[in-house]
Parts: structure tokens; sequence; C-alpha cells
């Protein structure tokens, strides 16, 4: 059973020992230290488990997008606190288990004990995920809110965010999957539920990030099944031939 583990950590013994009780239950370890980086791998991977330090900026907000992956891929999530964090705090924001600072080899591995038996197995031979990316949307004055990227297409998003999407006109930046090219510009939300999943229209965008888009959006074409192409193009035929009612 191949699990593994993501480490949003930044304590030198900690992590230390974390990676030493991973080695132990057979674990793989990919190591973080900043919000954006854990956001970034989330949405680009799997991970059996998440480990995250609440004494670090937006470990909150880790924890809450890890929880928006599909149940089946959701992995479970060990809060790493000191003294001073509050634990409510930790519970309310998603984590599963909580690991006590400074760590204590015993009660630690009771806990990844009890955490592995809910953990599943990355059965895949890529962590990669073709589709997903990070957007940031930016609502008024407050910091850029990060969504996953479900869909894309010339003319829009469809995204899943941790907060309902308002219904308004939101500067918005995100890397096409599989490159280093970021597209900026303003998008409209078009449609948006209480879950936080939404559909955005690109209402601004320069010609060379739309230039961008639609290259890349032909390079996916052609990289699907020779029989999924031919079984698209056989649904315009058929749907082209259909008479309206």
């Amino acid at each position: 059973m191949e699990l593994n583990a993501l480490l949003m950590c930044r304590e030198h013994e900690s992590l230390r020992m974390l990676v030493a009780a991973l080695d132990e239950f057979g674990i793989d370890e990919e190591v973080c230290t900043t919000e954006p980086e854990a956001m970034q791998l989330l949405a680009l991977g799997y991970y059996s488990a998440l480990v995250v330090d609440f004494d670090l900026p937006g470990a909150a907000q880790v924890v809450r997008m890890a929880h928006l992956a599909p149940a089946k891929r959701r992995p479970v999530v060990f809060a790493l606190i000191g003294a001073q964090t509050d634990i409510g705090s930790t519970f309310q924001a998603g984590a599963n288990f909580v690991l006590y600072k400074p760590l204590v080899r015993e009660q630690m591995e009771r806990s990844l004990r009890a955490g592995q038996a809910f953990m599943r197995p990355d059965r895949r031979k890529s962590r990669r995920r073709k589709m997903e990316s990070l957007v940031y949307l930016r609502f008024g004055d407050v910091c850029p809110v990060p969504a996953l990227v479900l869909e894309i297409s010339e003319d829009g998003l469809s995204v899943q965010a941790s907060e309902p999407l308002p219904a308004a006109e939101l500067p918005l930046r995100f890397i096409l999957p599989g490159t280093t090219y970021m597209l900026e510009g303003s998008g409209e939300v078009t449609w948006a539920d209480d879950t936080g999943r939404g559909g955005i229209f690109f209402s601004k965008m320069s010609s060379a990030a739309r230039r961008q888009l639609k290259s890349w959006l032909a390079k996916r074409e052609m990289k699907k099944p020779a029989r999924v192409r031919a079984a698209a193009r056989a649904g315009k035929r058929r749907a082209a031939s259909t008479p309206a009612n």
C-alpha cells in the first residue's frame, strides 16, 4: 500500500521526528514551509496524509483547501500545535488528529497508527493531476483567495473555492497546468452556489494571454487518444445533422 504525506513545517527537530516516524510506517513524505507552496502541491498532487504546523501563517486555510477535495481524495489531517495554539480552531478548520509540540515519540506514533487506518493509497503512476491548478481571486481589498480550477475553456473557468463567490467581476491570476505561464485578467462570476463552486467568464484578458490559452487548449486536445477525438467529432456531426424542434 503506497501512502504519502505532505508536511508543512519549518521546525528542524519536529521535521526530523516526523520524517523518522513516517519512514517507520512506510509513508513517503514531501516537505514544504509556506502556505502558497502547500496550496500548489495540494492542487497538483494526491496525499494520503497532511501534517500542518498551526504556528505557521495560513495553516487553517491549507487545511480547508485540503477538505475541498472529493471524499475519496481527502487526506487525513494532523495538526501540529504548540502550547499557545487554540486547539478548537484546529478541529474547526478540519484537523482529524492533533500532535503536540514538542513532539513525544510515543504520542506521535499512536496518532499516526490511528490515522493510518483511514489513509488512502495513491495507486496512480503519477501524482500529477491533469486539470487542476490554483487560481487566485481578489474580493475587494482583501488578500487574494485561492480556489481550485476544475475546468478551463477559452471563455472561462469553473472553480471550487473555500467560500461562496460574490456575483461580481473579480481580478484573477493562475498558471496554466503543466506550464510556467501566468495568466492574469478579470472574470465575471456567472454562477455560484453555497459550497464555493462557481463559473467565471473571462471579461478582461490580454491578446497574448488569450493566444497562450488557445494554444494550450489545442495541445491538450491533440494529446487525447485518437478514439476520443473521433468520438467527439462524430458527436458534433450528429448534433449538426439533427433537425431543430
